[in-house]
């Protein structure tokens, strides 16, 4: 029967997983390689955050409009597109470097664009997942999806740090841009079979833009969900993002010292989503809050550490607890919204997850170049999302008490 079918017999549900994994791959060695060049050759923690913040702040503006995309038209277009195209962006941010024309403005205006079409891309593939699989398979479609992206994590950095250790930075760009476009072609619209969309309500993108923050304003789970994602994102995981390149230069690493980081927090995360994936979660709201306290007490502990070697360990378990705050909430948010208003309520959901990073970004740089040890800086972050953490739990009672019908 069809409700019995594996995820793993599912044709367009593999070729999505392929391509997000692909994607991710691509997209954090490009995030590492541009974080590396930019340390080293240009050497400024304020020129790395400006950058960092060109890549993400688009997500900021536009990722509620990609939503209403999302509702509109066939997601499997939008994800194809949007990959073509950034792979398309990166081969010119290889030929750029290959000519030693790649500057600090190229840079912020080619990453730019490569965050404005993640605005488009991110809403559109979770809000797929329901459209491609039961709805009792929904928890563990986003626990396989979301544990290859952690590989992605784990093997995008490190191939980019061999890369940029044995050929050069330019040559990781050109890998990044070979592994996106062929994420794009397992994205191909006619591979993933994407049914008709659920939204045929004829009436203008404002209404649409403000029908989906309606439906998020009247849920008070949603609405506690996206402010723990709010808080992890700004206070631990953004924070300790930038943090990490700056500390792995402070303490005269190398490319490969910062791929141990970056892999140890990718296989964190990898180990904790397996975890999600086996173990039936019904008090999914509960789990989210541990998680999100976990984090940031791992993260005040990250900020003591001068030694790099206990900085990867303690990365490990920062990607570990990490995953506990996003995956429960993620698929309750999936399982129980209206799916004619899915992309809306993603896209504000994933402005969560991302969109708050370069407000932390400019936030650290900022206090950097004044002068303020980064790892003050962590723990003052840390210890100020603690705070929201434990009045969350205390008041969030319809959240915390949330129990999953799967």
């Amino acid at each position: 029967m069809e409700q019995q079918q594996s995820l793993f017999r599912n044709r367009p549900f593999i070729f999505l997983f392929i391509g997000g994994f692909l994607a991710i791959i691509g997209f954090t060695m490009f995030f590492m390689t541009t974080t590396w060049f930019v340390i080293s050759d240009l050497g400024s923690a304020r020129s790395l955050g400006l950058i960092l913040i060109a890549i993400t702040v688009p997500r900021i503006l536009m990722m509620s409009f990609g939503g209403v995309l999302a509702d509109k038209f066939k997601k499997t277009t939008i994800m194809f597109s949007t990959s073509s195209i950034q792979g398309i962006l990166l081969v010119i941010i290889y030929l750029l470097n290959d000519a030693n024309q790649l500057t600090f403005v190229y840079l912020i205006i080619l990453g730019f664009c490569f965050g404005t079409l993640d605005a488009f891309s991110g809403p559109a593939g979770t809000s797929l997942i329901p459209k491609l699989v039961q709805g009792h398979q929904i928890k563990q479609a986003n626990a396989i999806i979301q544990g290859l992206g952690q590989i992605g994590f784990v093997i995008g950095p490190v191939i980019a740090g061999s890369v940029m250790e044995f050929a050069g930075v330019t040559t990781g760009y050109l890998v990044a841009a070979i592994i996106v476009l062929l994420s794009a072609f397992f994205m191909f619209p006619p591979f993933l079979k994407e049914g008709p969309v659920d939204n045929t309500i004829k009436q203008t993108p404002l209404k649409d833009l403000i029908e989906g923050f309606t439906y998020v304003r009247a849920s008070k789970y949603l609405l506690t969900g996206i402010l723990i994602l709010i808080t992890l994102n700004f206070f631990a995981f953004g924070a300790i993002s930038i943090a990490i390149p700056i500390l792995v230069e402070t303490y005269g690493g190398t490319p490969i010292n910062l791929s141990y980081i970056e892999a140890a927090l990718g296989i964190g995360m990898l180990v904790s989503t397996a975890i999600i994936g086996l173990v039936k979660m019904r008090r999914r709201g509960l789990t989210s809050l541990a998680g999100l306290i976990a984090t940031l007490l791992v993260a005040i502990a990250f900020s003591q550490i001068p030694n790099l070697y206990i900085l990867t360990a303690l990365a490990f378990f920062i990607g570990f607890t990490m995953t506990f705050v996003s995956i429960p909430f993620f698929t309750s948010a999936q399982e129980d919204t209206d799916p004619r208003i899915m992309g809306r309520v993603m896209s504000i959901v994933f402005l969560a997850m991302n969109g708050f990073d370069p407000l932390a970004y400019a936030s650290v740089t900022l206090l950097v170049s004044r002068g303020i040890d980064i790892q003050l800086v962590i723990l003052c972050f840390s210890l100020v999302g603690l705070l929201i953490a434990l009045i969350t739990l205390w008041k969030g009672k319809t959240y915390r008490n949330y129990t999953s019908t799967y």
